[in-house]
C-alpha cells in the first residue's frame, strides 16, 4: 500500500454511502433487514476507515503541507468571463476533492458520529416500517454531507448543500402518513430555500467579483482585485452567504424549522439536527472567512444574530415538556453560540465548538431516543420520572453529557464554550454578557429535563411502567462511546492559561485568515488573569443554576407553577414562543391562501358582473376558467418547453434508433463518405488505390 494511499482516496469517502444509498433505494425492499444493517452501516464504516485513515496521514505532514487536493474531471467549463476589477478569466468549476485541518476535523466528525448513529439506529428502527427506505435516506444523506465538506469549490459546496436539504425534507417527512410529519418536512423544505436563494446570490456575485470559486484561489484573488477591507461587494456576498447559514443553521428569523423537525424519527434528530446538517452554516462561513474578514459589518451581524439566537432559543428551551423539543432549542441556541464566536473572528473557537457540540449533543438525542423507546414512545417529561435505576445506561450517559453542555471542567462542553466567551468578551463585551446569561440558563434547562426524566417521582402511567427496559446494545453502545468523548473530546484544545497547549487552535491555523485580530494585544500575564476570571463566573453561574434546577424541580415543587402563575403574559409568551409561528402564518402562509381565494372570487365576480346570476352558469364559467389556466398556462408552458426540446432533438433521434442493423448500415455510409472525399481530395482514383 503506498504510504500516502488514503490521501490519495479520499474521493472514495463520499462515494461508498453513495453505493449504499443507492443498494437501499434500487433493490432494499428485496433484501432482509439484516442484509439492510450491513449494508447501510457498513458503508458508513469504510467511510471511517478511509476518513480517519487521511487524517493521520495528513496530521503526520509539516503543517505548510497539509493540503491535498484530487481533481476527479472537469465539471462546469464555462470559458472567458470579465471580472468587477476589469479582469479576464477563464472559469472552470471541477468536480474536486479538498483535504486540510478544516475539512479532516468536519469528515472526522460527520462519519466518526455518523457511523454511531447508523449503528444506534439498527436498534431504534427495527421494528419500524421502510427500514431499507430509512437507510437509503441516511446514506445518501451522508454521501451530500460528505461532498459538502470536502468540496474544492464554492459551487460544489453548493451541490452537497442542497443534497442535505432534500434529505432532511425525506427524513424529517419519514413517517409520512402522519400529517405533523409530512408538515414539518415541507416547512424544512420551503425555509431551507429562503435561505438557500441567498446562498446562490451570494455566489453568483462572488463569482462575477473576482472570476473563481475555488477555495484555494479566493483568497489571493481577492487580494489581486485590490478589495479593501470593509468593500461594498465584499459586504454584500458575506451578507448574501450569511442568509444561507441562517436557513441551514436555524438562525434567527429561519429558525422555525428545527423545533417541528422533531417529527423525524430520533436518529435523524441526532444526525442531521444535532451533529451535521446544521452546522454546515459554521462550516460554510468558516470556510470563507477570508471574504468575512473583509466585512466587517457583515461579521458584525453574524456575531449580532448568533448572540441574540443563542440566548431567544435558550428562553423558550426553559419551558418546553417535550424532551426532543427542549433539546431542539437548546440546538438552535449552541449554534447561536458557534456564530457568536464567528462573528467575533474565533473562527477555531466556532469549529472547536462545533466539534464538541455534535458529541454532547448527539448523545443527548440518542439519549432521549432511548427514554422513549423505553416508555412506548412517550415524549412529555411530565409523564416521566424515577428513571435513573430502571434504564442505568441511558441515565448515566444522558448526565455526562448534560454535565458537558452545561460547561462543567473538565468535560469538553467547559473548554469550547469557555473559548468563544473569552473571545466574545475581548472583542464585544455586550455579547459576552448575552452568552454569560445564556450558560446559564443552558445549565438550567438541561438539569430541568435531566430532573423530570430521572429523578423525583414516578409519573409514568401504569400500563407503560412495566414495559420499562433498557435500550439493546445496539443502541447502548454508541451512548456510551459518545459519553466518553463528552468527556475527552475538549482536551485536545485545553487552554494555555491552564496549561494546555490548545493544539486544535494550531492545527487550523493554515486555513484560518489573519486580515484582522479580533483578540487585541494584550500582556499574556493579564490574558490568563481575564481567562482565569471569565472561567470562574462562567462555572459558577452553571453551578448556580444547576442547584435552583434542583431546588426547583426536586425539592420545592411547587416553586415552577407558581412562578408560571404569577409571570403571566410572560410564561404564556415563552411557552408559545413568542408567536412567531402564528405571525409568519399570518403574514405569510394565510396571505397565500388568501390570494388564492381572491383569484377565485374574482374570477365568479366577473361573471356576476357580466349578469350571469344562475349558480350553474357560476360553478361552471369557474370551472371553465381554471381549466383554461391549467392547461394553457401551466401544462401548455411545460409542454411548449417539452415541444421545443422535442423539435430541435429531431435529427439525432432519427440516428439514435436503438437498432443494431441501422447503425451498422450509418457506419458503411460513413467510411463511404469519408473515402469519396478522401479521393476527391487527393485526386487519387479508386483503382489506383486499390492497386
Amino acid at each position: 500500500m503506498p504510504s500516502e494511499f488514503f490521501l490519495a482516496s479520499i474521493w472514495l469517502i463520499p462515494l461508498f454511502p453513495l453505493a449504499g444509498a443507492a443498494t437501499m433505494l434500487l433493490i432494499g425492499r428485496r433484501l432482509s433487514n439484516k442484509a439492510v444493517s450491513w449494508v447501510g452501516v457498513g458503508s458508513v464504516g469504510l467511510s471511517v476507515l478511509f476518513a480517519f485513515g487521511a487524517i493521520m496521514q495528513l496530521i503526520a505532514r509539516a503543517p505548510a503541507a497539509r493540503i491535498v487536493e484530487i481533481v476527479l474531471f472537469d465539471w462546469v467549463p464555462a470559458g472567458v468571463m470579465h471580472t468587477i476589477p476589469g479582469r479576464v478569466v477563464n472559469f472552470n468549476a471541477q468536480w474536486g476533492m479538498l483535504l486540510d485541518p478544516l475539512s479532516a476535523v468536519m469528515i472526522g466528525v460527520v462519519t466518526g458520529v455518523g457511523f454511531l448513529i447508523h449503528v444506534y439506529s439498527t436498534g431504534y428502527m427495527a421494528h419500524e416500517g421502510g427500514y431499507y427506505r430509512f437507510f437509503g435516506y441516511l446514506n445518501l444523506f451522508m454521501f451530500s454531507m460528505l461532498v459538502l465538506v470536502l468540496a474544492n469549490n464554492l459551487l460544489l459546496l453548493f451541490v452537497g448543500w442542497e443534497g442535505v436539504g432534500l434529505c432532511s425534507y425525506l427524513l424529517i417527512g419519514f413517517y409520512f402518513l402522519r400529517k405533523s410529519a409530512s408538515d414539518a418536512g415541507k416547512k424544512a423544505f420551503v425555509v431551507n430555500r429562503i435561505g438557500d436563494a441567498g446562498f446562490i446570490l451570494g455566489l453568483f456575485l462572488l463569482l462575477n467579483a473576482i472570476g473563481t470559486l475555488r477555495f484555494t484561489e479566493i483568497g489571493p484573488a481577492i487580494e489581486a482585485g485590490g478589495f479593501a477591507v470593509g468593500n461594498g461587494v465584499m459586504t454584500a456576498i458575506a451578507l448574501l452567504l450569511f442568509v444561507g447559514a441562517t436557513g441551514k443553521s436555524a438562525q434567527i428569523p429561519l429558525y422555525v424549522w428545527l423545533p417541528d423537525a422533531m417529527e423525524g424519527p430520533t436518529p435523524v434528530s441526532a444526525l442531521i439536527h444535532a451533529a451535521t446538517m446544521v452546522t454546515a452554516g459554521v462550516y460554510m462561513i468558516t470556510r470563507m472567512n477570508v471574504v468575512f474578514q473583509f466585512a466587517p459589518i457583515a461579521l458584525g451581524a453574524v456575531a449580532t444574530i448568533g448572540a441574540v439566537t443563542a440566548i431567544y432559543a435558550a428562553s423558550m428551551g426553559l419551558v418546553q415538556n417535550d424532551i426532543k423539543r427542549v433539546l431542539a432549542y437548546s440546538t438552535i441556541s449552541q449554534l447561536g453560540y458557534m456564530f457568536l464566536a464567528l462573528g467575533v473572528g474565533a473562527f477555531t473557537a466556532g469549529i472547536f465548538h462545533l466539534m464538541t457540540h455534535a458529541f454532547f449533543k448527539a448523545l443527548l438525542f440518542l439519549g432521549s431516543g432511548s427514554v422513549i423507546h423505553a416508555l412506548s414512545g412517550e415524549q412529555d417529561m411530565r409523564k416521566m420520572g424515577a428513571l435513573w435505576g430502571k434504564i442505568p445506561i441511558t441515565a448515566k450517559t444522558f448526565m455526562v453529557a448534560t454535565i458537558a453542555i452545561s460547561g462543567i471542567p473538565p468535560l469538553a462542553g467547559f473548554v469550547s464554550k469557555d473559548a468563544i466567551l473569552a473571545a466574545s468578551f475581548n472583542a464585544r463585551p455586550l455579547l459576552w454578557g448575552i452568552g454569560f446569561v445564556t450558560a446559564g440558563m443552558t445549565a438550567f434547562y438541561m438539569f430541568r429535563l435531566v430532573f423530570l426524566t430521572f429523578f423525583g417521582e414516578s409519573r409514568v402511567p401504569p400500563d407503560v411502567e412495566h414495559h420499562i427496559h433498557e435500550s439493546p446494545r445496539s443502541m447502548t453502545w454508541p451512548l456510551i462511546i459518545l459519553a466518553i468523548l463528552s468527556v475527552v473530546g475538549g482536551w485536545i484544545g485545553w487552554p494555555e492559561s491552564l496549561g494546555g497547549s490548545d493544539h486544535f487552535a494550531r492545527f487550523l491555523d493554515p486555513v484560518i485568515a489573519r486580515h484582522a485580530e479580533v483578540i487585541a494585544a494584550v500582556p499574556e500575564a493579564t490574558q490568563h488573569a481575564t481567562d482565569y476570571e471569565l472561567m470562574a463566573v462562567s462555572v459558577a453561574v452553571g453551578l448556580i443554576s444547576i442547584f435552583l434546577a434542583w431546588l426547583f424541580y426536586l425539592r420545592r415543587t411547587s416553586v415552577p407553577g407558581t412562578l408560571a402563575e404569577k409571570s403571566g403574559g410572560l410564561y404564556r409568551l415563552l411557552y408559545n414562543k413568542y408567536y412567531v409561528d402564528q405571525i409568519y402564518d399570518a403574514m405569510f402562509v394565510n396571505r397565500t391562501k388568501d390570494l388564492g381565494t381572491t383569484l377565485g372570487a374574482f374570477d365568479v365576480g366577473i361573471i356576476d358582473g357580466l349578469g350571469v346570476n344562475g349558480a350553474g352558469w357560476v360553478t361552471r364559467a369557474t370551472s371553465n376558467v381554471s381549466m383554461f389556466w391549467d392547461k394553457w398556462i401551466i401544462d401548455g408552458l411545460l409542454n411548449l418547453t417539452a415541444r421545443i426540446v422535442w423539435i430541435f432533438s429531431y435529427p439525432v433521434r432519427m440516428i439514435q434508433s436503438g437498432r443494431v442493423s441501422n447503425y451498422a448500415l450509418l457506419i458503411v455510409l460513413g467510411v463511404l463518405l469519408f473515402l469519396g472525399y478522401y479521393l476527391r481530395v487527393t485526386g487519387v482514383t479508386l483503382h489506383n488505390m486499390l492497386r
